[in-house]
């Protein structure tokens, strides 16, 4: 096991002092990248590159408690572009560099990122994932790859195959940490972590640090530099956020008179489930909104079509689960709507993170229900504020605009045992969990 001491994530390691260059020449990489860079339009690096890269230049192994909108993928992608592009190959390319992550999307994106990044570089890029055919993939493989970007299902598919071979890899990336272990992943990637060679350079990005992604990073990191970005919650002053209370029935009517006199022009709704999405998806088709699905069930290649629907206003409304609240990385969503609120209040911090980004403003809304008040509470403990609340907006007759949201006084709203100040009329009794034998009789 290759030892270390995992540093609280926004310190470094004593033996490296902060560095913040201000623009990409000052950070050290090739020309190549550079010109790519310039294309791209990048103007300044983020904190999160200005910190990471110089490092990951040195060959340093790191530890980033990062999330997508932050800039992380060009934080890794950069440095590792210049890294392999100064070498000399010679015969068949073997993988030089691995890209692990937890879903097809953002494995999509990563692998789009290199390849423009990398457009210069002389370097092969592919990806691949589950959802789709692997024979495009093997044959890709077969023709040589310098960097190769997967999940870890697929993965290990084609190692078990003996279409990849691991043991010349020197930059391995493990993106989104903690979602693998939320995912169920964390085996696989240990089983990956011990086909790759022991002397690699090892970069590992979490949004956040639990116990199990600690003891990870103590075993495949070796002294590492640790790197911090702001999380999605301090941009919150760039996003007007706001939480409707409304009966469940009556979320389809808010969300399409929200739809009508909002100036939305692009819109990400979640969902809690992927009946619930194919469900509002429908009920808007009828009510003559066209939107986008994108859930777990969907084959792969009708997710990256309502994906790219949506990046390119084709539909300007995507009805989504979870799988889209973190590494789906689309500039200009102007709306977020909950419309469930999440069951873990952090996912309500992701899910909001898909708009203001790049330094743009942003509206994120939630639908509350009677029984949602719960997930509501813990959300605004985690955030550790109150949001401005409208109460059971949709009762407003339809020819009249919405009301505007009023703050209700909550003064112990952030602790676990507050009830709302704000009178909320009660949809339905809910059903007992548990009953004993003689209740039921």
């Amino acid at each position: 096991m290759r030892q270390m001491s995992i540093q609280v994530p926004g310190t470094f390691h004593p033996e490296a002092p902060k560095r913040t260059p201000d623009s990409f020449d000052a950070l050290g990489l090739s020309q190549p990248v550079l010109r790519a860079v310039k294309a791209e339009g990048y103007e300044s690096p983020t904190p999160i590159q200005s910190q990471a890269i110089p490092h990951v230049l040195e060959g340093r192994d790191l530890l980033g408690c990062a999330q997508t909108g932050t800039g992380k993928t060009a934080a890794f992608a950069l440095p590792i572009l210049h890294r392999l592009g100064g070498a000399t190959r010679h015969g068949r390319r073997p993988i030089r560099a691995l890209v692990l992550t937890p879903t097809r999307e953002l494995a999509v994106q990563i692998h789009d990122a290199f390849r423009a990044y990398g457009r210069y570089a002389g370097l092969r890029c592919t990806v691949v994932h589950g959802g789709v055919s692997q024979n495009p993939q093997t044959s890709a493989l077969g023709q040589g790859v310098d960097i190769l970007v997967a999940t870890p299902g697929r993965l290990l598919d084609l190692m078990g195959q003996g279409f990849i071979d691991l043991r010349l890899v020197e930059s391995f990336v493990l993106d989104e940490a903690d979602r693998m272990l939320d995912m169920g992943f964390i085996h696989d990637v240990r089983r990956i972590v011990a086909s790759l060679p022991a002397r690699r350079q090892t970069l590992l990005f979490s949004a956040t640090m639990p116990p199990e992604i600690r003891d990870l990073a103590g075993a495949i990191l070796t002294e590492p530099i640790t790197v911090h970005a702001a999380p999605p919650a301090a941009r919150a002053d760039r996003i007007e956020q706001t939480v409707y209370y409304v009966d469940r029935a009556r979320k389809p009517d808010l969300l399409r008179r929200i739809l009508d006199e909002q100036e939305v022009t692009r819109v990400l709704v979640f969902t809690r489930t992927k009946h619930g999405a194919d469900r509002l998806g429908r009920q808007l088709a009828r009510s003559g909104i066209q939107a986008a699905i994108l859930h777990g069930d969907k084959a792969q290649g009708a997710r990256q079509r309502a994906i790219e629907s949506f990046r390119t206003r084709a539909t300007p409304v995507l009805v989504a689960t979870d799988v889209a609240a973190r590494g789906l990385d689309i500039d200009a969503i102007s709306h977020v709507v909950n419309y469930d609120l999440p069951a873990e209040p952090e996912t309500y911090v992701h899910r909001i993170g898909r708009t203001a980004r790049a330094g743009a403003s942003g509206v994120a809304l939630s639908f509350c229900d009677f029984e949602e008040r719960a997930q509501l509470f813990a959300i605004e403990r985690l955030i550790r504020e109150p949001l401005p609340v409208v109460r059971d907006a949709a009762s407003t007759p339809s020819d009249q605009p919405l009301p505007e949201p009023t703050v209700p006084e909550r003064a112990e709203h952030l602790t676990p045992a507050t009830q709302p100040s704000v009178p909320v009329r009660p949809l339905r009794r809910p059903r007992p969990v548990y009953r004993t034998r003689r209740a039921r009789r």
